[in-house]
């Protein structure tokens, strides 16, 4: 199982530590430190679509009028912390959130 996300975001956190208390062997993936590939960054926003871009955060609430209009991969691409957190890669199934919902999926 992979966790994406930032070391610093409490939610991430959580969903690590909810998830190794399981049993579940947890890879953590920092974003920032480890950007995503084109091919990861496809991947979650057809999986997500518009969700996967945090639009309550901070950096996006930092970003000028006119870079928020551009597409979800490229935010990401130029802004990884833009990224929802935490997306949850368990074998071929991806997870975003740490919703209940994702907690009843995964726990």
């Amino acid at each position: 199982m992979i966790v994406y996300g930032i070391p610093t975001c409490e939610t991430v956190k959580k969903s690590i530590a909810a998830l190794k208390a399981a049993g579940h062997d947890v890879t953590f993936r920092d974003v920032r430190a480890e950007p995503l590939t084109g091919a990861e960054r496809a991947e979650f926003v057809t999986a997500f679509g518009e969700k996967i871009v945090n639009r309550a955060s901070m950096t996006w609430r930092k970003l000028p009028e006119a870079d928020r209009a551009g597409s979800p991969e490229a935010l990401i691409a130029a802004h990884p912390t833009l990224m929802k957190r935490p997306v949850i890669r368990a074998g071929d199934a991806l997870h975003l959130g740490w919703a209940k919902a994702v907690q009843a999926e995964l726990l």
